[in-house]
């Protein structure tokens, strides 16, 4: 993945030079022109495609930014009831996910969701523990995050 940007980015700059327009559009030209040689060529770059990682990063990211809106949501209903009727509670997330890094990521998109809160991972790291402010069922709560987060991170990571 590395020697593709570089060699994107030289190929951006080789695009600059010949053109002889010294100017940030001609460098972006330069680069998508890049990403369609690199396209282009695939098959015979040893690595996948790095955009395809990057289409992944931002997927991730709009992900993260859905779940923070739709949970916000949620919380506030919580806070304008006037009678708080949650059912608070920790319960065990098992992980496909296995680096420290993609455990560390899904651990901090699920603290800065509201309502959840990550407390622990066990030592084998095959476990994460989660704290919700309300859980009406928790194997769909387990399963909201294996299919969301978890799913997300694999797709960027592997």
């Amino acid at each position: 993945m590395t020697f593709q940007i570089v060699l994107n980015i030289t190929i951006a700059f080789m695009w600059t030079f010949l053109t002889e327009s010294y100017s940030l559009s001609s460098f972006i030209v330069g680069y998508f022109i890049g990403v369609l040689l690199l396209f282009v060529l695939r098959r015979f770059i040893p690595d996948e495609f790095y955009m395809k990682r990057v289409v992944s990063i931002i997927k991730l990211i709009f992900l993260f930014i859905k779940e923070l809106l739709l949970s916000n949501i949620s919380i506030l209903k919580y806070v304008y009831k006037p009678k708080l009727d949650v059912d608070p509670g920790i319960f065990a997330v098992p992980l496909d996910v296995k680096s420290n890094w993609e455990i560390t990521l899904l651990a901090n998109l699920i603290t800065l969701t509201p309502g959840t809160l990550s407390i622990a991972v066990s030592n084998d790291h095959s476990t994460i523990y989660v704290h919700a402010m309300n859980i009406e069922d928790v194997e769909e709560d387990i399963r909201s995050i294996k299919e969301t987060f978890e799913k997300a991170i694999k797709e960027v990571t592997r």
